[in-house]
């Protein structure tokens, strides 16, 4: 039997994550050795959004509250990636709160993060402390806003702060209702 037909039959001809029953496909869950076990079968929708994480609807995956509750070790991990990656808004980390992964499938959730981390560019603060997007910072000199007209001052806190992913150098926030660029070395958490 083919790896899909084994998947289709394992999932009932639903994506495994959503329960949609178009455009389905298999997805294999890194590290891998391309067994059904460590594949899920999955929409076109969850693939998309598992690949351009930019682009996540944050509403899509509330159907985690139901997979993350599956006998498939591969969609535990699935799941419970997902709900890291989504946790700053809230609902998920209640979820992974209450989710249970055994000792095997949990080393085998965090080694694919672990191998995310080493490609994404970390920012660090002024303290040498890595910033995440959601943080917020505190400024610790006065900054002159070019464009702006105003200085946002020392002790300033700029709250949730996004990260600029291809350089390290740059967080982005909000100081008196104007979206500013900031160095990490002028901030600290």
């Amino acid at each position: 039997m083919s790896l899909e037909k084994e998947l289709q039959t394992r999932s009932q001809s639903t994506c495994e994550l959503c329960s949609a029953e178009n455009e389905l496909s298999p997805f294999e869950v890194v590290p891998s050795d391309g067994t059904v076990d460590q594949t899920v079968l999955i929409c076109s929708t969850c693939k998309y959004q598992i690949k351009a994480p930019d682009q996540m609807d944050p509403n899509h995956w509330r159907c985690l509250n139901d997979s993350m509750w599956s006998a498939v070790p591969a969609v535990q991990v699935m799941a419970w990636r997902l709900l890291n990656m989504l946790s700053k808004e809230g609902w998920p980390a209640d979820l992974l709160d209450m989710m249970y992964l055994d000792e095997k499938t949990l080393v085998w959730a965090k080694s694919g993060l672990d191998s995310n981390d080493e490609e994404t560019v970390k920012h660090i603060d002024s303290n040498g402390v890595v910033l995440q997007a959601g943080d917020t910072v505190v400024l610790i000199k006065d900054l002159n806003v070019k464009g702006g007209g105003f200085t946002a001052k020392r002790g300033t806190a700029v709250r949730n702060i996004s990260l600029v992913h291809d350089d390290p150098e740059h967080i982005q926030g909000k100081v008196n209702g104007q979206t500013i660029y900031i160095l990490t070395k002028f901030v600290k958490k």
